[in-house]
């Protein structure tokens, strides 16, 4: 279901005519060099595409409006190569909509120390140019990427690659849409907010329906269907009876699969990418959503529990940023259940009560059917498995009542201690940076939820970046968080973003 357009990165250079028409034919040769060589470095996600070079007011106002309306150009990556006079860049600069990317890079990687005269030094000026440019956008109090290195080198290359996941999370998130199975759960705070906000923010449509309406598109899915998804699933996962009859088991699972393909064709035929469900309100559903919730993440689709919506579009846009991303480790929803305390073993048990993406696992796959307290359905089936290892990024979208704030944590998923043999729901444990006694205490200081939108594949910058982008407040647990430090930067934000 994750189909995302084929989007492509305009490479637009900057200069003028004060040295004439031999300079500019030069800069035109060295950006497309440059461009060539980016396409070809095979460190690029999107193809970047060559414009001619910009030394006009008009031209360079119009290639940024062109760029606003071209619906495959997710960016534009910009490189003064000599001076280019900031003034004629206000206009194209105020009228642009897009995620931009500054480059600040020249053309040589070292001086010519022999050769070198004042006309080389007039060409190859992007140490003057790329000041000025930089200046406007400081100016204009507009954000930007802000690249810097030799532009062959491998490290510059995965920066503008990063930023170029991240320019399509923007992108895509004006195109997000949530589908509301029901309503939130009952007196919780976290979950809420302001969903037109949300729309003006980030473009996110968040629509309710009564659950029935959809437990009507699962109804309607034929046994043909539901029969040979059951099959792939008994193909593709191990089955764990624990004494339970098999054909009562087999029946459970067929449920799921009903659940998957009615849930899934009335996503596709709303347009929508993301869901939330509550097993508060299940309708004329036989089974609290798991299995099936499972697969659609592992689709594409973005997910929260109990209504979570926003932690459900965070899930959609941080899969839309690793789309095709090689050797993915995994995306999901999750959520914080109990710590283990233990001195030098500390970290947080994550799981939920079904719904944890197996784009996460780590071998065997199982499913499993046990009874579920809450909902008062039958016992759901679901996936367990336990999580990847190594370094990954939690982040949780709140609203404040005056603004939207992302928390971003790095954190270090590992192996737990012993196996959990009774807990029969997938799950993941980490240690947050710094250490658990300061990101819990920074987490919950910054008001941070109890659900997160967990990558293994992207990094707090790219997470920062798609919220810089799109102007909301954005606050980093890492290793150089101190409380101290921490509760400064939170009474200074509430100056810098509040109302």
């Amino acid at each position: 279901m994750l189909n995302i357009k084929k989007y492509q990165f305009w490479f637009c250079t900057g200069s003028q005519d004060l040295y004439g028409e031999e300079c500019l034919s030069h800069v035109a040769e060295h950006s497309q060099k440059i461009v060539e060589a980016l396409n070809h470095s095979g460190n690029l996600p999107f193809e970047v595409v060559w414009k001619p070079t910009l030394v006009t007011n008009e031209l360079i106002r119009g290639t940024f409006n062109e760029a606003n309306i071209d619906e495959n150009c997710a960016g534009v990556i910009t490189w003064m190569h000599t001076f280019s006079p900031a003034k004629s860049w206000i206009h194209g600069l105020q009228e642009f909509r897009k995620p931009l990317l500054h480059l600040h890079t020249q053309f040589n990687r070292e001086i010519p120390y022999d050769s070198i005269d004042m006309d080389f030094m007039n060409e190859n000026q992007a140490a003057h140019g790329d000041r000025e440019y930089g200046h406007i956008f400081s100016r204009l109090g507009m954000e930007r990427k802000v690249v810097v290195g030799f532009w062959e080198d491998e490290d510059v290359q995965r920066e503008i690659a990063a930023w170029m996941r991240t320019a399509v999370g923007v992108v895509e998130s004006r195109h997000v849409r949530v589908m509301r199975v029901a309503d939130n759960m009952r007196n919780v705070a976290v979950t809420e907010g302001d969903k037109v906000e949300a729309q003006i923010k980030f473009g996110w449509e968040v629509d309710a329906y009564p659950v029935n309406e959809i437990a009507e598109a699962v109804s309607a899915v034929q046994k043909g269907d539901v029969d040979a998804l059951v099959e792939e699933y008994y193909d593709q996962y191990e089955i764990l009876l624990e004494g339970r009859d098999e054909k009562d088991f087999r029946e459970h699972v067929a449920v799921q699969a009903a659940i998957e393909i009615g849930f899934e064709r009335f996503l596709e035929e709303k347009n929508y990418h993301a869901l939330v469900t509550h097993f508060g309100d299940l309708g004329a559903l036989k089974q609290l959503p798991g299995l099936a919730v499972q697969r659609l993440m592992e689709k594409g689709y973005g997910f929260g529990a109990e209504g979570d919506w926003k932690t459900a579009a965070m899930v959609r846009i941080m899969k839309i940023m690793t789309q095709g991303m090689k050797d993915s480790k995994g995306t999901s929803f999750m959520e914080d259940y109990t710590y283990n305390l233990v001195p030098g073993k500390e970290g947080i048990l994550q799981s939920h009560m079904l719904e944890v993406c197996p784009s996460i696992a780590q071998g065997a796959i199982s499913i499993k059917e046990q009874p579920l307290s809450m909902g008062g359905r039958e016992d759901p089936a679901r996936l367990v498995f336990t999580s990847k290892t190594g370094p990954a990024v939690a982040v949780s979208l709140i609203d404040l009542g005056d603004r939207f704030r992302l928390i971003i944590n790095k954190v270090e998923c590992k192996n737990v201690e012993k196996p959990m043999p009774k807990l029969p729901v997938a799950t993941a444990f980490w240690t947050p940076q710094p250490d658990l006694k300061t990101g819990a205490q920074a987490w919950i200081l910054a008001g941070g939820a109890h659900h997160t939108a967990f990558s293994y594949d992207l990094t707090a910058e790219q997470m920062g970046d798609w919220a810089e982008a799109m102007g909301i407040e954005a606050v980093y647990i890492d290793k150089d968080t101190t409380i101290r430090q921490f509760k400064n930067e939170l009474r200074w934000n509430s100056m810098a973003f509040g109302k």
